[in-house]
């Protein structure tokens, strides 16, 4: 708070509380990676926002996640700077989150699940069946640029497991041979 001003707040219950007033100015010595890119403009604009606050770090990923497709070093260097957390934390929350992507993605997304109920009632063998036709692993992208594979802990619909989504649209009770299909549709011109 050293760095903030203060802002009293009306009198309550005998107690006088003061907040602190949001920052709206960024660190100047913070250089922004690319200024000519107006994508930055709009993460900084989130940013100021929230009064370059820790507390929107999620906000402010979500931002840079939408202005770039997914979320690199240079980008997570730049909002742990910006918003005076550490790298470390920044990565945990991009980590943590299976929201967040790490890694440019294809025209096309499967995410298969992996939580408990859908790997008792099979996801894992939907999983090695995608791998083994697509010779694409968890995380990859195929060389065409056209399909990511993607794992989930859990994708909350237990109930119609096991659930793998394409592009957003959810398919519960998914055999292997639905699967490899769905994604011979992406990758057939």
């Amino acid at each position: 708070l050293s760095t903030c001003a203060m802002m009293p707040l009306p009198y309550s219950a005998g107690v006088y509380h003061e907040l602190p007033l949001r920052n709206t100015r960024m660190d100047p010595k913070i250089p922004i990676p690319n200024p000519d890119d107006k994508r930055w403009r709009l993460v900084v604009a989130k940013m100021r926002h929230h009064g370059f606050a820790p507390e929107a770090l999620i906000e402010t990923l979500h931002a840079v996640q939408s202005a770039f497709g997914y979320l690199d070093t240079t980008a997570l260097r730049f909002v742990a700077a910006s918003l005076r957390i550490p790298l470390s934390r920044v990565y945990g929350v991009a980590t943590f989150y299976n929201v967040f992507i790490m890694k440019p993605q294809g025209e096309h997304t499967c995410v298969v699940c992996l939580g408990t109920a859908c790997y008792i009632k099979g996801s894992a063998e939907v999983l090695a069946e995608i791998q083994r036709t697509n010779h694409l692993a968890p995380g990859e992208t195929t060389p065409d640029k056209k399909v990511s594979l993607v794992i989930a802990r859990c994708l909350g619909t237990c109930g119609i497991a096991p659930v793998a989504t394409f592009d957003g649209d959810v398919i519960g009770k998914i055999s292997p041979q639905q699967a490899v299909s769905k994604i011979e549709e992406w990758l057939t011109p």
